[in-house]
């Protein structure tokens, strides 16, 4: 075995280690991942806006009304090589009446298995941790560990996290792992434009999930543009179909791809 193969396998180990030991920003970064990183020398500048047409209208155990909310949030991914890649991400929120607030900082390493070894299906793993204000969140401190899975069969992508949660400080810190699943199915109509179906959801401790009712489950219609290489472009609107759920949610994705080896 390569020096490579064993440390890309040491850090997947430790990564899932860590994460047995350590939940994802509500409405702040709404996205299905898909398994590549960003490419050796590159870094990715993202921005998501996500705006709820139809939130929370009330404080709830502390936390922010959503209603008519704005999220904003700035995500910033370096490629390192052709399998690990950093990201770290800025959440802001801005509401009529309460001005524009900084949320808090997450940190998300994440690791791939190369294309060289010629896997049937895209795998990464990406662990996920950070801090939000008590004000905006019921946990100040969590810990999010998204596998992810991808397929593309002809014009269909198919993509699907299994995303575990763990608060580390706040309400819900004594409630163990958390199982909150993202899924994505969409079709290439040409080649700049896909459509598509997302799913969102969040279903309480494994073991004992949540009723229904007070489960979170979005379904979110988007479309993605392939307008240029550099560029990634979606939109999306979602529906909450549970009362634990914002009921409407609009949401876009710009991003932009700086090749620093490129411009040297």
């Amino acid at each position: 075995m390569t020096s490579t193969k064993s440390l890309f396998i040491f850090l997947i180990l430790a990564l899932l280690l860590l994460s047995m030991t350590a939940s994802a920003q509500d409405n702040y970064e709404i996205q299905v991942y898909g398994s590549d990183t960003v490419d050796p020398h590159t870094t990715m500048v993202e921005f998501h806006t996500n705006y709820a047409v139809q939130g929370e209208e009330t404080v709830q155990n502390g936390v922010q009304p959503t209603h008519h909310a704005v999220h904003e949030t700035v995500e910033i991914t370096h490629g390192w090589n052709s399998w690990f890649e950093t990201g770290f991400y800025i959440f802001t929120s801005a509401r009529s009446g309460d001005g524009w607030d900084w949320v808090g900082d997450h940190i998300r390493p994440r690791v791939r298995v190369p294309e060289s070894w010629h896997w049937p299906v895209g795998l990464s793993l990406s662990n996920e941790i950070g801090y939000q204000r008590r004000k905006f969140s019921e946990d100040t401190w969590t810990w999010e560990m998204r596998p992810i899975i991808d397929k593309k069969l002809g014009r269909w992508y198919l993509s699907f996290n299994p995303t575990i949660d763990k608060s580390l400080h706040g309400e819900n810190v004594n409630l163990g792992f958390e199982f909150s699943p993202n899924a994505k199915v969409s079709y290439d109509f040409s080649k700049v434009v896909s459509a598509g179906l997302e799913y969102y959801g969040a279903l309480g401790p494994i073991g004992s999930f949540d009723p229904v009712a007070d489960q979170q489950q979005q379904f979110f219609p988007s479309i993605d543009l392939n307008v240029s290489p550099d560029w990634e472009v979606n939109f999306g609107v979602g529906w909450g179909v549970t009362r634990s759920t914002d009921h409407l949610i609009v949401k876009t994705i710009i991003g932009r791809r700086f090749d620093w080896k490129k411009n040297r």
